[in-house]
């Protein structure tokens, strides 16, 4: 059994599984962290380019890269970028051939975004589980993207700075950039319905069957809307895949922990981004922020995502606004598909937690951003060109995408807005270090908080429910056995597990410690008529078979032979026939062995016990027959003797 590790973010996992001959990619996550090395995309034409101007080259001449890739590059704020189409980190497809996956499992829709690189441009032929919600949120996010990046698309294709010998000698973080050369432009909106198009739907506790070889069952992983961890077995073995789980108390239903027990293998990815930070205090300060600057007349500025975090932060502002005096402040969102996704989240009751589902039966949506929308205190736009000119009031609070600050409206915003003390930034989304996302539109005026929630497993919840699930092994990331970078002390930052969990990084085949020892076979009845078992103990019974074993679908079944075929005896190659020797089995008692001895003549004896067993003393014959609760052994000079004795013991043993 191998495991292959096919990104290096461990909170955007792709893995490949190899078990029973069955290949299970397990995620298929898109790093877009990558995007913040280009120029942001312009909403509308002359803002960014005001600030964007030409690199200028300094330092040793020797150094100076080409004039082509001076065309490529831009300084932003102090930083340099990359003028062309953004390009994005898929999951590393070198290693093995992704054209013979026979399975993906997809455990949330913000771990599938790169499932258009693998089924529509390697080969694949197999099929991708997930569930509902993550299906239709899953399309919401890819197209929003796609949305983003073609609605303001860059003509050119920057390729020339990838080399490595120009690489080195590019100021950081450029420089630092990891594999650009395996970066790929985005996909389109026909590859996002050929890949949905491959999909299979599945619920909670759903087995599924691949191939007869293992069965796969989705469990509620609480972290999302339909998020999941997946329980893969086979007869005898069992491997759990833990990714985005949570046990806080949000909108998903909580996470079912029960089917994760006692596996032989325990996979664990997307643990916090933050593990400083709790996401309650985080939400607290988010809102406080917000009421302060918009009761002082300020806009406030939220980059986000089309769902997720953002429908718990609607709700826990709303209330706030409403304890504050300050509930007739608009509260604005703009998505591409914000129409889909406000309307998704309240049609999925039953992926949502019990409190959200007895809404439904008032009946009431579940969520109350359906409310904030009837009495106009939330509106929502697909963009800046479509109403929202005309019906926009300030102060107000502003969710926009994306949260990369490298396209979508919020560029717009960030012009708009940026020259004024009043307004207010507030970053939520972990994904991305906010001060390198805002580095392009430095010096930037107004106020930027900080306020990552990021609602995963931190790493004592992770030990807690590692202890809870008692699996045989660990295999955890590399970056989760080290205390973080800034908290180089911080023992209690890290996964605890005995023995040593395995780890992972991008590129590396791990072996996973499980061996099959056992697989599991039936018998036609025709055939178990024909036997004739033989007790070996009390409860057990064994017998001789000769039967056809037939293998089809992962399975095994022994039939009757055909009536045409004749079992002859095996010869040697002089034609001789080979003796057939029976199965010899039992454990005779030291009395047995006596009389036994006793019937064969042998009246000379004295038996002596010790610790390991006894010692049957043959006086006349001198031979000594040694019997331990394992083993028996002759020690005798004669070879008459000796046979005779073989005799005996043959006797008091039983043969099949």
């Amino acid at each position: 059994m191998k495991l292959v590790c096919l990104s290096d973010n461990p909170s955007k996992p792709c893995f490949v599984l190899f078990f029973k001959g069955v290949r299970i990619m397990l995620d298929c996550g898109l790093d877009i962290k990558q995007v913040l090395h280009f120029v942001p995309l312009l909403v509308v034409p002359g803002f960014q380019v005001s600030k964007a101007h030409s690199w200028s080259q300094g330092g040793d001449k020797r150094n100076r890269v080409p004039d082509e890739v001076v065309q490529e590059l831009k300084d932003c704020g102090g930083r340099l970028l990359v003028d062309g189409a953004p390009e994005f980190s898929i999951p590393e497809t070198g290693i093995i051939d992704l054209s013979t996956l026979d399975a993906i499992l997809i455990s949330s829709y913000s771990c599938m975004l790169a499932l258009p690189y693998i089924t529509e441009y390697t080969g694949f032929k197999g099929t991708v589980y997930m569930t509902e919600p993550t299906l239709h949120i899953g399309r919401q996010y890819m197209e929003e993207l796609v949305m983003y990046v073609e609605r303001n698309p860059k003509s050119n294709v920057a390729s020339h700075w990838k080399q490595d010998i120009i690489l080195k000698n590019l100021p950081t973080p450029l420089r630092d950039a990891v594999n650009p050369r395996q970066w790929r432009k985005l996909y389109t909106l026909h590859d996002i319905n050929s890949t949905l198009s491959k999909v299979q739907l599945v619920g909670f506790s759903e087995k599924l069957d691949i191939f007869g070889a293992l069965t796969v069952t989705p469990a509620s992983s609480g972290c999302c809307i339909g998020s999941c961890n997946w329980i893969i077995n086979s007869k005898y073995e069992k491997i759990c895949y833990a990714a985005g789980t949570s046990t806080l108390t949000t909108h998903p239903r909580p996470v079912d922990q029960a089917p994760l027990k006692n596996a032989d293998v325990l996979i664990l990815s997307c643990l916090t981004q933050t593990p400083l930070s709790l996401p309650d205090p985080m939400i607290g300060e988010f809102c406080v922020n917000a009421a302060v600057t918009v009761k002082n007349g300020g806009n406030v500025l939220v980059p986000c995502y089309a769902s997720g975090v953002t429908f718990d932060l609607f709700e826990c502002l709303s209330g706030h606004l409403e304890q504050c005096g300050l509930a007739g402040v608009p509260m604005y969102f703009l998505s591409p598909v914000s129409d889909s996704t406000l309307a998704y989240s309240n049609i999925f009751a039953e992926w949502l937690s019990s409190g959200k589902q007895a809404k439904v039966f008032l009946p009431e949506c579940p969520f109350p951003h359906a409310d904030l929308l009837s009495k106009g205190r939330l509106k929502n736009f697909s963009s800046i060109h479509t109403g929202l000119t005309t019906d926009f009031h300030t102060p107000c609070i502003l969710f926009a995408g994306h949260p990369s600050l490298r396209m979508g409206d919020i560029v717009h915003f960030i012009e708009l807005w940026g020259n004024s003390s009043a307004n207010t930034i507030i970053f939520t989304e972990p994904d991305f270090p906010h001060l390198d996302a805002l580095a392009p539109f430095l010096p930037i005026a107004m106020r930027v908080c900080y306020c990552p929630i990021d609602t995963s497993l931190n790493f004592s919840q992770a030990n807690k429910l590692i202890r809870d699930l008692r699996p045989l092994h660990l295999v955890v990331s590399e970056l989760y056995i080290k205390p973080p970078l800034m908290e180089p002390l911080r023992n209690d930052l890290t996964i605890d597990f005995d023995p040593s969990p395995l780890t992972y990084k991008q590129g590396e085949i791990l072996s996973l410690p499980v061996k099959r020892q056992f697989e599991t076979v039936e018998m036609e009845p025709e055939l178990a008529n024909t036997l004739e078992p033989i007790e070996v103990k009390p409860g057990s019974a064994v017998s001789m078979v000769t039967a056809a074993l037939v293998a089809k679908d992962n399975k095994y079944i022994l039939q009757k032979l055909p009536a045409n075929i004749h079992l002859t005896r095996k010869r040697r190659s002089d034609g001789s026939l080979l003796w057939r020797k029976p199965y010899i089995f039992g454990a005779p008692s030291l009395h047995e062995i006596v009389d036994a001895l006793k019937q064969y003549g042998f009246n000379s004896l004295k038996v002596e016990e010790n610790e390991s067993g006894s010692i049957i003393h043959l006086v006349k014959e001198d031979s000594l027959i040694q019997v331990d609760g394992n083993s028996t052994h002759i020690i005798c000079d004669s070879e008459e003797i000796r046979l005779k004795l073989k005799e005996v013991m043959l006797k008091c043993l039983k043969q099949l």
